[in-house]
């Protein structure tokens, strides 16, 4: 009888990974396809160095964010920006233009449509990625990790490369101010997080997805204020943001679900290796009038219905803040609060 159970579990996980083998060959069809939709405005992909760390996102409209995220992104030693600018009107496209470590390419297609920019960059990281450490990381998300105030990107890759681990993954984690936050002032180039120095330490759930072998992780302001009725509706908050890429691996959703699902294993306590925080600016100022738009726009969620009433009280310029906020000190305290851990690298 247990042997007959064993095989029977055995036929379903190879049931299983051959679903998922197909639906990432049929997710990297989509981001082939989907370069028609791309014009290259700005290519310095020859200047890229040897065995580079590279950085990939799309943004729309992101002038107020920019100097910092590449200032920021820079230092810690990407080499170079792939940037895919969707539909942009604030400058966005023209700044980045300018900057010599910045590919640039542009689309006016449906953002939703391309599953949310994945399709577009999974095409980029197939054609200029393959066998580099690829980042990706949107604008709002400002990486930090175990000694990230001395040491580099990669200082960090480089130990992944020697205990054989081939992504890294990062927690979400959303920053705001004391106070509403449509009343605090930032000016681009300034660092967001003197502004939003505040986060939720605690609340934050850890499950376990057997399917896609990762852990999924929800909190945070959204969760205790925006879905505290409907909490399985609240943002994920996991990331696999930095892999040593393949062309044949693909992004399912955004950068928290990735194929092959090994490598989805980053939060597993088991493997011991350390874990970063996506410091999450979106909550600037600035957020107010672009829940106005995106609630008109109906770009940015699968379930767009869903996300009406969030962009509501977005729209009211709430205050996040609570007798529970902890104000930010850096990645050790990140670390002694769960979110974040160094694992074995020392």
């Amino acid at each position: 009888m247990k042997q007959g159970t064993a095989l029977l579990e055995v036929l379903r996980n190879w049931q299983e990974a051959y679903r998922l083998r197909w639906k990432r060959r049929r997710l990297l069809w989509r981001s082939f396809r989907s370069r028609h939709q791309l014009e290259c405005v700005s290519d310095r992909t020859e200047v890229i160095p040897k065995n580079p760390i590279l950085c990939f996102a799309t943004m729309r409209d992101e002038m107020l964010r920019l100097p910092y995220y590449l200032d920021h992104y820079r230092c810690s030693g990407v080499s170079h920006f792939f940037i895919v600018v969707n539909d942009s009107s604030d400058g966005t496209e023209e700044y980045l233009k300018q900057q010599s470590d910045v590919s640039v390419w542009t689309t006016d297609a449906s953002y939703r449509e391309s599953r949310f920019g994945v399709d577009w960059l999974t095409w980029l990281q197939i054609k200029y990625g393959d066998g580099a450490w690829c980042l990706t990381a949107d604008a709002d998300e400002i990486l930090v990790y175990p000694y990230s105030e001395q040491r580099s990107l990669r200082d960090l890759t480089e130990w992944l490369d020697q205990v054989g681990a081939p992504a890294f993954g990062a927690l979400m984690l959303d920053m705001y101010p004391r106070g509403a936050i449509g009343d605090q002032e930032y000016s681009p180039g300034d660092d967001p997080f003197e502004t939003l120095n505040w986060f939720d330490g605690e609340g934050y759930t850890w499950e376990r997805l057997a399917r896609y072998r990762l852990i999924s992780i929800r909190g945070g302001p959204r969760k205790r204020l925006f879905f505290k009725d409907n909490p399985d509706h609240a943002p994920h908050l996991h990331k696999v943001p930095l892999i040593r890429w393949s062309r044949r691996y693909a992004y399912i959703s955004s950068a928290h679900i990735v194929l092959p699902r090994h490598l989805n294993s980053v939060f597993d306590a088991r493997e011991q290796l350390p874990t970063g925080v996506f410091l999450h600016s979106k909550f600037l100022g600035e957020v107010i009038q672009k829940s106005v738009e995106e609630k008109q726009r109906k770009q940015h969620f699968t379930h767009s219905g869903r996300y009406q009433s969030y962009y509501n009280r977005l729209i009211e310029n709430p205050d996040l803040w609570c007798k529970s906020s902890q104000a930010y000190e850096g990645w050790e305290q990140l670390e002694s609060l769960g979110l974040m851990t160094r694992g074995k690298w020392d």
